[in-house]
């Protein structure tokens, strides 16, 4: 007698859990090994045969119990494995995109940020040279007021108020947002 018998077909066919758990049993191991063969992963071919079995079972009314069964099982078998490698691929293309998307983005705000500073280095070159120095001695090299006004010879007053001309000029020529996260020492 060849296994599963046109009667436990018409079974399954109504809705008998006992005969479609005859055939789960009877096809599980094929099946996983056979899914296995394809995915080469043991745990992944478990979920697809589980899947499979779980659509026969929703299906089980398109079941013809005069074609082999052992046929329709690995034909659905081959194509829900196809379908898993079509969406693997299509995350892979999709991460790939976003990546270069990403990457895009990333040169495209560096770009900015060397235009951006480029913009700051122009509008501190054009601050008178006493202005110039001070600005630079503070922010580039992070002397404090004393140590310029030391430096310089002059009072620490004077180097206040010459930073904060410096960066009113600034804010004039540049961005406004981008002077005030600059913050003196003191």
């Amino acid at each position: 007698m060849n296994f599963p018998s046109q009667q436990i077909l018409i079974q399954v066919t109504k809705g008998d859990e006992t005969a479609f758990s005859q055939l789960y049993i009877h096809f599980r191991t094929p099946a996983v090994k056979f899914c296995t063969s394809l995915l080469k992963d043991v745990d992944e071919a478990e979920n697809v045969t589980q899947d499979v079995f779980a659509k026969i079972w929703d299906r089980r009314s398109q079941i013809k119990p005069d074609h082999s069964f052992q046929s329709y099982l690995f034909v659905s078998l081959r194509n829900q494995v196809f379908d898993q490698f079509k969406k693997l691929e299509k995350d892979q293309r999709l991460r790939q995109q976003y990546m270069e998307n990403l990457q895009l983005r990333v040169e495209d705000e560096t770009d900015d940020q060397e235009v951006h500073l480029q913009a700051i280095y122009q509008a501190i070159e054009a601050l008178s040279s006493r202005r110039k120095l001070i600005f630079k001695l503070n922010f580039e090299e992070g002397k404090t007021y004393k140590e310029i006004a030391e430096y310089l010879n002059i009072s620490t007053n004077t180097v206040k108020n010459q930073l904060i001309k410096a960066k009113q000029i600034l804010r004039e020529k540049m961005d406004p947002g981008f002077l005030g996260t600059i913050s003196p020492k003191f």
